[in-house]
């Protein structure tokens, strides 16, 4: 197997990497006091020493007193968070890697009995259809918000990051106001159209760009599943999905982080097959942005089976490299492999395809 066309340098508003290869961000919940210290500086270390093109962090929290919903997640905010963070990106530039940081707001989705420091926030007090929980927020909560999200990018390219990336999938905040079944709002923050529904993003992206300038590189991440629901899909077309990511690109972004389950599955099989694009190769063709595709590469199971005690052993990467070389999208993006062997890269690219490990669920217990 030729794995060359993983290796080719990509450029992104002078972000040079070396190869296409990103690790996915993947919550830890392991910094103490939602401050990243020395496990963290040497978990991302250890990737980018085995050349990971691109590391993206675990999602970390902008300012909001509700934003993380489990204890563990790291802060983006605060002189002694940023410290820390200063510190990874250091170590991860000195081995030679590039890094940004995942920022984040989990809305109304509470994990386990953990109680956060406020009660939680959603754009209407619902996880999901007919799921309540916590408040509706308000304009000066929304306003607030995107505020928030800004100062953490701008604090991102002062503290030496390569780029930011801003969460908008899975069903979090940001992803509860795309989602008609957590949107039930009467405003202007809603609307029947995904377009519509698409303005609260759009107002984070146009005010980080404001904050960070028109250089630094902005990656937005972006699902059709929920958590809540694994089979919600936001768009049923070609052309919804233009309505939905095109003004987003427009806004700023410049890269979109395209989330599916398994990354080989076409999103729209009715219009060119069983081996036709993907999420990632369908946002590409209708946005013109540059996109990284996931989902469960590598393995032989998707990412649900880690979450229910499940591992998942190693699988040929052929499809990828089918798709990679007819540029299908620009970047892949591995997740539950890199936890498990750090090496995997490396291996990957010196052919050692028998030496990689699968993933372990034990390998979620510690930062290695």
């Amino acid at each position: 197997m030729k794995t060359d066309t993983l290796f080719r340098p990509f450029s992104l508003k002078g972000m040079e990497l070396s190869n296409r290869i990103v690790m996915a961000p993947m919550t830890r919940s392991m910094a103490q006091d939602g401050i990243p210290g020395q496990p963290q500086v040497d978990y991302y270390e250890r990737r980018a020493a085995a050349d990971v093109g691109l590391i993206l962090t675990e999602g970390t929290v902008v300012d909001r007193p509700a934003s993380r919903n489990l204890p563990g997640i790291p802060f983006f905010h605060g002189e002694k968070a940023m410290a820390g963070w200063a510190d990874v990106a250091d170590a991860v530039h000195t081995a030679g890697g590039k890094i940004a940081p995942q920022i984040w707001h989990t809305g109304s989705i509470r994990g386990g009995k953990w109680q956060p420091e406020a009660e939680a926030e959603s754009p209407s007090g619902l996880v999901g259809p007919n799921d309540p929980n916590g408040q509706a927020m308000t304009e000066a909560d929304i306003a607030d918000t995107i505020a928030a999200f800004a100062s953490a990018a701008k604090q991102a390219r002062d503290a030496g990051f390569d780029a930011v990336e801003v969460h908008g999938a899975h069903g979090y905040l940001i992803d509860q106001f795309f989602w008609s079944g957590a949107n039930q709002r009467d405003d202007t923050w809603n609307g029947p159209s995904i377009k519509e529904r698409s303005r609260f993003a759009a107002e984070i992206i146009k005010a980080i760009r404001d904050a960070v300038g028109p250089d630094f590189p902005l990656i937005l991440r972006v699902s059709q599943w929920k958590q809540q629901d694994y089979k919600a899909r936001l768009t049923g077309s070609p052309d919804e999905m233009t309505d939905w990511l095109l003004p987003l690109v427009e806004a700023g972004v410049d890269m979109l982080h395209c989330s599916q389950r398994r990354f080989w599955e076409p999103e729209f099989p009715e219009l060119d097959g069983e081996e036709g694009l993907n999420f990632a190769g369908w946002a590409k063709k209708l946005t013109g942005a540059a996109t990284i595709s996931v989902g469960s590469v590598g393995l032989n199971s998707d990412f649900g089976g880690a979450f229910v005690g499940q591992g998942s052993q190693t699988s040929p990467i052929d499809q990828l490299i089918t798709r990679m070389e007819r540029d299908e999208f620009d970047l892949i993006a591995v997740g539950r492999a890199l936890i498990s062997d750090a090496q995997w890269v490396q291996k990957v690219k010196n052919g050692q395809m028998d030496e990689l490990r699968g993933f372990d669920i034990e390998d979620l217990k510690t930062l290695a």
